[in-house]
């Protein structure tokens, strides 16, 4: 990257409306970046609660309207494709404009979108398009919302915290994925058996409208422009980096270095992989319970949140490996460690659990397969700031856009397979794709700097 790019204004130096200018006064360290974490971690628990609402609110759907499981898997699957196809656009908006303001309009529209799902059946297009295409309609938009989000945390990531604790940090906010995972299937199932399935989408875009709030008055892009972050805490989140201590925000996005390096290659292939898998508990798990192991709609809700405890508790352990194996064992050889270990885990748990006969045994290794699905994917998301810091929005969205196609197929492909062969043997797909999530880490090298070429 040449000189020149980094002496351009950015968006951040314009103090768009970020709050008053830094202070640093103050002595000792002070723990903002943590603050920003924690937040960050709330957006992404609230992006998979506005992702799960229909999935536990489906059966209620089901019966209303009376879709086929292939149509419910068609619904499911909007939702993902909108998802994917803005994870680029996210990131690249997320480069060039800062990440905090673009969280803070795609929160606002993709809760609009999920107020709007309760009314779906009745919007005008009902009747060109019919009650199923106008659902996917609407989840397809709020899929368009949350798109942006995942590769603006990555932004928000590469620039709040050290190198040393990229590992730790994709996966506390992972956490927030397991802690809406638990609560959601709970808050959805009750709200929609006391005040119907239409009330349960309102209340999900309630609780986005006041994140959004809490988010636009604390947050900033950078560090530099906190007034409580202290200058040992600036110290702290710049140590162990090689490149300029604040990023440029307004710097031309590299694609022809990105799009000519293997492990970017690698990276990107390899997540499809390991999302497909994971859609499997995002989209079918709450109605796989009840239709195929017989759990009522109580038990059900309850039991969904067992694989994001899971997910909960071992995505943190994840980072830690990760960060600990590469301390050990270099970035190229520690992240593969981590993934490997994972995936593998994943996937046994997966095809153990999808033959179990007993619903309790069932359950319990589905959800530990869960959980090493995002112990792993937590290096995923480590190692594209590893990659590049100063374009992680731009790689991170590109990962996230092709794992998320895999995510797109998964409630199709996993409707048909279990219509025609049985959920066992949809389930045993999943566990084989998950598998192969760990051939493309073989061309990653997660040691490369692409910001340190020109």
């Amino acid at each position: 990257m040449s000189s020149d790019l980094h002496s351009r204004p950015t968006a951040a130096d314009a103090r768009d409306s970020a709050g008053p200018q830094p202070s640093r006064g103050a002595p000792g360290a002070s723990h903002v970046r943590w603050h920003i974490l924690l937040l960050l971690g709330v957006i992404a628990g609230l992006t998979f609660l506005d992702r799960l609402n229909l999935s536990i609110a489906g059966k209620h759907i089901q019966d209303e309207f009376a879709f086929s499981t292939e149509t419910m898997g068609w619904i499911l699957s909007a939702f993902v494709l909108g998802y994917a196809l803005f994870q680029v656009p996210g990131g690249w908006l997320g480069d060039r404009l800062g990440p905090r303001g673009v969280l803070t309009t795609a929160i606002l529209f993709w809760s609009a979108m999920t107020a709007a799902t309760a009314l779906a059946p009745r919007l005008p297009m009902v009747q060109w398009l019919g009650v199923a295409w106008s659902f996917a309609v609407v989840r397809f938009l709020v899929g368009v919302g949350e798109g942006v989000v995942f590769p603006n945390i990555s932004r928000m990531t590469a620039f709040w915290m050290s190198a040393r604790e990229r590992g730790i940090a994709s996966s506390l906010w992972l956490v927030g994925v397991g802690a809406a995972g638990m609560v959601t299937p709970l808050l959805v199932a009750r709200t929609s058996e006391r005040w119907g399935w239409r009330a349960s989408f309102h209340l999900c875009a309630a609780i986005g409208l006041v994140i959004a709030l809490v988010w636009r008055l604390y947050a900033t892009d950078h560090p530099e422009d906190h007034p409580r972050v202290s200058p040992a805490e600036l110290e702290a989140i710049h140590a162990g980096r090689t490149g300029p201590g604040r990023g440029t925000i307004a710097a031309p996005t590299p694609w022809r270095k990105m799009f000519s390096n293997l492990s970017v290659w690698g990276l990107v292939l390899s997540y499809f992989f390991i999302a497909y898998p994971a859609y499997v508990f995002y989209t079918w798990f709450f109605i796989y319970l009840v239709r195929v192991r017989g759990l009522s709609v109580a038990q059900g809700s309850l039991w969904a949140s067992a694989p994001f405890i899971a997910i909960a508790l071992l995505a943190p352990i994840g980072g830690w490996v990760s960060d600990h194996a590469v301390a050990r064992l270099g970035k190229r050889r520690g992240r593969q460690v981590a993934v490997t270990f994972g995936a593998t885990a994943s996937a046994l748990l997966m095809w153990v659990g999808g033959h179990a006969a007993n619903n309790t045994a069932a359950i319990l290794l589905l959800a530990g397969a869960a959980g090493f699905n995002l112990f792993a994917v937590a290096t995923w998301w480590a190692a594209s700031n590893d990659l590049t810091r100063q374009h992680a929005g731009a790689l991170s969205g590109m990962m996230n856009m092709v794992g998320n196609f895999g995510g797109w197929l998964c409630p199709i492909v996993t409707g048909y397979i279990a219509a025609r062969l049985g959920w066992a043997q949809a389930l045993d797909f999943a566990a084989v794709v998950t598998v192969s999530s760990g051939v493309f880490w073989m061309l990653i090298d997660a040691g490369q700097d692409l910001d340190a070429f020109g």
